[in-house]
């Protein structure tokens, strides 16, 4: 599932062709996806002019000049992609419909914009954007760990009395933003923090630690496109490349890149979940 460089790199590549443009003409193709689409969708979505697009979470969040904010989540192998742009940013002409491409945003600039998905785990709703933050699927949600919000005294307290392990509490949206399995992975492993070991149990020190390095390896990935694993593409179509640089994350057998450490990644499950880590340098 693309986690916050995924969505934020998803984001960043349709503002050229969205933002600040009118859509002329929204088609939905099916009546629903991981749940039923709201109600005259493409009515609602024909016509208005995008007037921001944010990004809460793994949400992509468009706002509207009719007053309402587009909801989008990727899901599991969901793709939004720009064809036609007249910047010249893309260089895809339009494609021929494909089969599962479910919603289709055409742009009054010429861009066409394709939300795809074999899968259809994505979702989308349509929400007033002044009561946005009440929505249930962004009220619940924790601090953007890019914000000032998300500071080592946010997260000691967060997580004082977490008896789950690092690994588990990490990916708690409501704790903090965004994260996932790929991207806790890499941060525990920078930090050489055992991943199975009680949230509540690590010292202050160890989990302000943790701040600058989340910063660190999502900011990184964010710059790299993202990470490409199966279904993920960027805008434009382009893979992610963050996984080209991945030290723990899918590296089970091999050895640990850290300086004097004779180790090797090992692989576990928590929660349903594999964990990747060094047993030998992260204690």
């Amino acid at each position: 599932m693309p986690e916050l460089p995924e969505v934020e790199t998803v984001r960043r590549g349709l503002i050229s062709s969205m933002e600040g443009y009118v859509i002329t003409r929204a088609d939905v193709n099916r009546a629903d996806l991981r749940w039923p689409f709201p109600e005259n969708m493409a009515k609602r979505l024909s016509g208005v002019k995008v007037v921001a697009l944010r990004r809460r979470s793994k949400y992509v969040l468009a706002d509207l000049d009719s007053g309402e904010t587009l909801i989008i989540h990727l899901g599991m192998s969901g793709r939004m992609t720009v064809s036609g742009d007249p910047l010249g940013q893309f260089h895809h002409d339009h494609p021929l419909p494909a089969k599962h491409d479910h919603v289709v945003f055409h742009m009054a600039n010429g861009a066409r914009v394709t939300f795809n998905d074999a899968r259809r785990f994505g979702a989308m709703d349509i929400a007033r954007t002044a009561q946005l933050d009440n929505h249930w699927l962004i009220k619940p949600i924790g601090p953007e760990p890019l914000g000032n919000t998300f500071d080592e005294t946010y997260l000691v307290k967060a997580l004082a009395t977490r008896n789950t392990p690092i690994k588990t509490a990490l990916l708690d949206q409501h704790v903090v933003a965004g994260l996932g399995n790929i991207y806790v992975c890499e941060t525990l492993f920078r930090a050489q923090i055992d991943p199975t070991q009680k949230a509540k149990d690590l010292s202050k020190k160890r989990i302000g630690s943790l701040v600058p390095i989340v910063r660190d390896v999502l900011t990184e990935a964010i710059a790299a496109g993202g990470s490409s694993l199966k279904d993920y593409r960027q805008a434009d179509g382009e893979l992610g490349y963050f996984q080209k640089t991945f030290q723990a994350y899918g590296r089970e057998g091999h050895p640990c890149q850290t300086l004097d450490c004779s180790g090797s990644i090992a692989r576990i499950v928590q929660s349903g979940r594999s964990t990747f880590y060094c047993p030998k340098c992260q204690r």
